[in-house]
């Protein structure tokens, strides 16, 4: 790319900015390098790049590049087997971190399907070497200190270079404080000279101090003296001291020999860094211009819509709309100084090198951009004042040299072409340029003031005219470009309203050639029925919007109308559902009355019969019982047994069946028995004594019952069983237990879940042996164990 070009459409100030983007050194030097490039798909290439970082600074923020530096050469130094300083390793970490923190940055992303292959693709290719990074930070504390844990040999000897620091400033702390050597010292202190403790001694008293001299004061008043008592300590001291520091050269050696092992891999990173930071720069400096991607082509067409120049104030630039290279391929614009020509040449010219390097451009979407071979530019005043050439002159060499050099597929910017000599020879030689231009169908804007080229504008294929509005009432520029229609010089309406006579405007007139003034005339009422259309399609365009209103508003009523039709038959239909339902319910309520009615007087009749039938049923269990029970309970003659006890064998006289006793005799003189399964309350009168040998005989009944009281435990677990398993287990025992005359017994149910225990509890609470009940205490099992008193 033509370097004079580069300098004049200020793209250097555009690669300030983006240098202002880079977090690193190394993302700056790729910065200052980059130049407009030429093949298609290498733009193409960077242009995605650009984007893919714009759209992950809008999605996610800041990315995490801080700390990324020049670490190629401490690399290389671990490679021929030096080692790095603790500053020089924690730079190294810096950017060893920085392609950690990457690759977890790209993590996040990695459940969402790949929306940024050349990014992602750079990221993924980085090497992360934690190991290093953690061993760095374990041993480094600052740039001047190793860290005790960086192994236990140095934790070791600083242990004992404190030890052996504290047994001299003991010794010497000692010697200062005693009387006797007080009256020597110029101060009690303890000092460092040479790396080694000393005290201040008097000058005089030199010879009585004995050890050896280190330094002496300016004023000659005070010798250093380090005492014979701690010379050999600060020997010890001072060997200990390089033990550390071989111990810490070891420490780095060991660091920088692990580097140089991943040396490849850290210098692979640093490169792809270096890419992302330029990157990433880009996207910055797109999202602070506000920019967009442009379409690229190679045939030469230009649309840029609301193009904007990049370096001036974004919220004072009047966007501009240009197209080039369809209908025409050369533009010639005309109209008034400081009206924006040069500021549209510039912005083309600069558009399209920020395009071919990559960069996104300050326009709307929908913006086309060509690929040029070179882009030229003669703008500017160019006089030389030390090659003693005038401003045309100057401005010729240029042109010659582009002349010279362009090609078809260039673009020529050039600003006041022909200006500077005679005005006729001027615009000859304009015309004959762009003739040249024109037929090599090359890109050419040029601006100009000279009328003969808005003529030849107007008269030759493939030239367009274009000028740059001027207010004449306010005497201001508006900035913008109109495409198809040459601007008029304004002179005399310029000098009118400045307050120039009529009568010098009218004779000034007279001086015009006729085709000057019908040109002029021609081109005013072009000017004239130009703000007419405009100020029509401006009317026209507003009573659009208007009917689009309007008709908006129709159909927004039509919308509601249709809606509330809607929700009145819905709420028609839901209120008829709702009558029908509620008809339904009632009728479903009265035959279910009937039903109820018919059920009760049905009932009402069972009832009675039910209850005939009991009144006579109890009519004959009356007459079955009477002298049933006088006979089954008679008392006899028989003296009853005496000192009945829990076990012992009794007959029932009016059963003619063997039992034992439960419990003895109550008030009543009533036995609790048990005979078989069933147990009752026969009266004493009614038993008799049964003899141990004859019932041994008949029954056992006995036997079982002292069984019972000798087997009979004082515990009961049930700990795994569930509910039901354990209610008979429970039930039998407390009937053995209480057969065996125990009066307090221990039922093991563990915690668990609560139900056994719950369980257990309820059903003792109805147990006709348990007189109480009540939980473990500490010793006794706690929580997982009832203890039951039994009556």
């Amino acid at each position: 790319m033509n370097e004079k070009s580069l300098r004049v459409l200020e793209y250097t100030k555009i690669i300030e900015k983006l240098v202002e983007g880079c977090t690193s050194s190394l993302g700056k030097d790729l910065v200052k390098n980059l130049k407009p490039f030429n093949q298609l798909e290498k733009i193409q290439q960077l242009q995605k790049e650009t984007s893919e970082a714009q759209s992950i600074l809008i999605k996610r923020g800041n990315v995490p590049l801080g700390g990324i530096h020049d670490i190629l050469h401490l690399v290389r130094r671990t490679e021929i087997g030096s080692y790095l300083d603790p500053g020089q390793l924690l730079y190294l970490r810096d950017t060893l971190a920085v392609a950690r923190k990457l690759k977890q940055f790209l993590k996040e992303d990695d459940r969402q399907e790949v929306e940024y292959p050349i990014i992602q693709g750079l990221i993924q290719s980085l090497n992360t070497v934690r190991e290093i990074e953690e061993k760095i930070e374990v041993c480094v504390l600052s740039e001047t200190e190793i860290s005790d844990h960086a192994s236990s040999e140095l934790r070791n000897i600083r242990r004992m270079i404190a030890s052996k620091n504290d047994a001299i400033r003991n010794k010497l702390n000692s010697i200062i404080n005693s009387a006797s050597y007080q009256k020597y010292l110029q101060d009690a202190i303890v000092t460092i000279r040479q790396d080694r403790f000393v005290v201040p001694v008097k000058q005089e008293y030199r010879s009585h101090f004995p050890g050896l001299v280190h330094d002496q004061s300016s004023s000659g008043a005070t010798v250093f003296i380090e005492p014979m008592a701690v010379v050999e300590l600060n020997n010890q001291l001072k060997e200990l001291k390089i033990k550390e520091k071989k111990e810490i050269e070891r420490i780095l050696m060991e660091i920088s020999a692990m580097i140089a092992e991943r040396g490849e891999e850290i210098k692979g990173n640093q490169s792809v860094l270096q890419e992302l930071d330029f990157i990433f720069a880009k996207g910055k400096l797109s999202l602070s211009m506000k920019a967009i991607e442009p379409v690229l082509n190679q045939e030469g067409k230009v649309i840029i819509k609301n193009g904007r120049h990049p370096l001036l104030n974004p919220s004072e630039v009047v966007p501009t709309n240009i197209w080039l290279g369809e209908e025409f391929h050369l533009l010639v614009i005309t109209g008034p100084n400081t009206g924006g020509k040069t500021v549209t040449l510039k912005t083309v010219g600069l558009l399209s090198m920020m395009a071919q390097s990559g960069l996104h451009v300050p326009a709307d979407y929908g913006t086309k951009l060509a690929v040029y071979d070179h882009i030229y530019a003669d703008i500017g005043d160019e006089q030389s004042i030390e090659q003693s050439l005038s401003t045309f002159s100057s401005h010729m060499t240029n042109i010659v040299k582009i002349l010279e050099e362009v090609t078809p597929n260039s673009l020529v910017l050039l600003d006041e072409l022909g200006a500077g000599t005679d005005p006729t020879e001027g615009a000859a030689l304009a015309m004959a340029v762009l003739n040249y231009l024109k037929s090599l169908r090359t890109s050419v804007i040029a601006t100009t003031h000279y009328s003969e080229l808005k003529q030849y504008a107007l008269l030759k294929d493939q030239v367009e005219n274009a000028s740059v509005e001027f207010d004449v009432e306010t005497l201001r520029p508006t900035y913008k470009l109109l495409i198809g229609v040459p601007g008029k010089s304004n002179a005399f309406e310029i000098s009118k309203k400045l307050g120039l006579s009529s009568q010098l405007i009218e004779e000034a007139k007279t001086l015009l050639t006729k085709e000057n003034i019908e040109f002029e005339d021609l081109l005013q009422n072009i000017e004239k029925n130009r703000v007419e259309a405009e100020k029509e399609r401006n009317i026209a365009a507003s009573l659009r919007l208007q009917a689009e209103a309007t008709l908006d508003n129709y159909l927004e009523k039509k919308d509601k109308l249709e809606q509330q039709r809607e929700k009145i038959l819905k709420e028609a239909k839901k209120e008829a559902y709702k009558i029908v339902k509620e008809a339904k319910q009632e009728a479903e309520e009265v035959v279910e009355n009937l039903r109820k009615l018919k059920a009760e007087l049905e009932e009402k009749e069972i009832n009675r019969k039910i209850q005939e039938a009991k009144a006579h049923m109890d009519n004959q269990l009356g007459n079955l019982s009477e002298g049933f029970e006088e006979k089954l309970f008679t008392k006899t003659s028989r003296k009853p047994p005496e000192n009945l006890k829990a076990g012992d064998p009794v007959k029932v006289l009016s059963l003619n069946q063997v039992g034992h006793v439960i419990e003895p005799a109550n008030e009543n003189g009533e036995v609790f028995i048990q005979i078989g399964i069933m147990k009752m309350n026969i009266h004493v009168s009614n038993l008799e004594s049964v003899n141990d040998k004859k019932q041994s005989k008949t029954s056992g009944l006995g036997k079982i019952v002292k069984s019972k009281a000798t087997n009979a435990k004082s515990e009961l677990d049930i700990r795994g069983k569930n509910l039901e398993e354990s209610f008979v287990e429970v039930d039998k025992y407390l009937d053995d237990v209480y057969l065996a005359g125990l009066t307090e017994v221990t039922i093991i149910h563990g915690i668990g879940t609560g139900v056994l225990k719950a369980g257990i509890k309820q059903m003792l609470k109805k147990h006709k042996h348990v007189k109480s009940q009540r939980d473990g205490k500490y010793g006794e099992g706690g929580a997982g164990v009832t203890i039951v008193e039994l009556k």
